[in-house]
């Protein structure tokens, strides 16, 4: 997901899409620990898309 994109969501929406980021990349490192995790580099995706989240939630913040 690109930044433009997620400028385009509500604020909730982002948080909705935080939550479920956080919980797939849970699920993910569980994998990972038990020896199935199929797709590694979707560790990194979901890190770096869970900053690129918080970070436009912050930019909104200091806005107002």
């Amino acid at each position: 997901m690109k930044t433009s994109e997620i400028r385009k969501m509500t604020t909730e929406e982002i948080t909705k899409k935080i939550n479920e980021t956080k919980a797939e990349l849970w699920n993910l490192r569980f994998s990972g620990a038990t020896g199935n995790l199929e797709k590694p580099h979707r560790i990194k995706e979901l890190r770096h898309l869970v900053a690129r989240l918080k970070t436009v939630l912050n930019e909104r913040k200091e806005d107002k």
